[in-house]
């Protein structure tokens, strides 16, 4: 880890500091070399904040415990991607507002390889489950890496079939490592942890907060060339993980299902919109490689 990653990984641990903050911050001092200096009082107190926050921000870029905390995560297997490391990947660097950092942990040639994002209802139906099983093992022989997001549904059914298929899998979580949401995948994170690989824009002591989600999302759809939609209601976080990839003009794909289903509205509105619907694994493929 170089210098500059450990000292955005300072500012990223700070209290009142958001994706613009540390723009600023980066703006006037690139480099960050001030954060150990006494200049970075004057630094932070010109930044247009609170005065609360910066207070804040001052005092835990003083903090013993932030600094120890940020040390403990090489014992711990964690690896922290600046934006500025040849690691962090290409396709998210390329987003709107992409996170200044990552915390990994698994295996990171995942990032290299082609990548497709897979999201979906938290209430799957067999008939998601049959479709899965479908289309992954051709997607898998092809070597895409399946990304989602570890939530319950969609997101569990296609981390598992794609580990059972043998083929790799890569999870962005909502939270921080050292509190996976939702606790009953436990056991799957640490498996990912192990031979595959998750992925937070959150120090590992972030509990998971309701507006954490959607933020995941535009990770989820920035990092793959497409996004694969199976089962998803009227209004869902995967409509919102859609429209991140329509924005960035990445490829959205969607099952059509039942016109009678709930679970197959919000699938059904993007092919009408334009998503490409998807029968075949081949529909994906033709799409993704190249």
């Amino acid at each position: 880890m170089d210098d500059l990653t450990m000292r955005l990984a300072l500012l990223h641990h700070c209290r009142g500091i958001g994706w613009k903050t540390n723009y600023h911050i980066l703006k006037k001092d690139p480099s960050l070399q001030s954060l150990y200096t006494p200049s970075k009082d004057l630094l932070i107190q010109e930044l247009p904040l609170k005065q609360q926050s910066i207070k804040m921000i001052l005092e835990d870029l003083q903090s013993k415990n932030i600094q120890n905390e940020i040390r403990q995560y090489e014992l711990n297997e964690i690896k922290m991607i600046s934006i500025f490391d040849d690691t962090y990947p290409q396709l998210l660097k390329e987003t709107y507002e992409p996170p200044w950092m990552l915390y990994a942990k698994g295996n990171l040639s995942l990032l290299n390889k082609k990548k497709l994002s897979v999201v979906g209802s938290r209430q799957a139906t067999e008939y998601g489950h049959h479709v899965i099983e479908r289309l992954f093992p051709k997607l898998i022989d092809n070597g895409i890496v399946i990304v989602s997001g570890l939530a319950k549904g969609i997101d569990t059914l296609a981390h598992r079939e794609a580990m059972y298929s043998g083929g790799n899998t890569i999870a962005i979580i909502g939270g921080g490592f050292y509190h996976i949401y939702p606790q009953s995948n436990n056991q799957l994170a640490v498996e990912m942890m192990k031979n595959h690989l998750i992925l937070s824009e959150y120090p590992p002591n972030t509990r998971p907060a309701r507006w954490h989600f959607p933020m995941r999302n535009r990770i989820i759809s920035g990092i793959s060339r497409g996004t694969l939609i199976i089962q998803a209601k009227s209004k869902s976080g995967s409509l919102i993980t859609a429209n991140s990839a329509l924005q960035e003009g990445r490829e959205v794909f969607a099952v059509p299902g039942n016109i009678f289903s709930p679970h197959a509205e919000g699938t059904n509105d993007l092919i009408k919109q334009g998503a490409k619907l998807v029968q075949t694994a081949e529909d994906i493929l033709e799409e993704l490689v190249y």
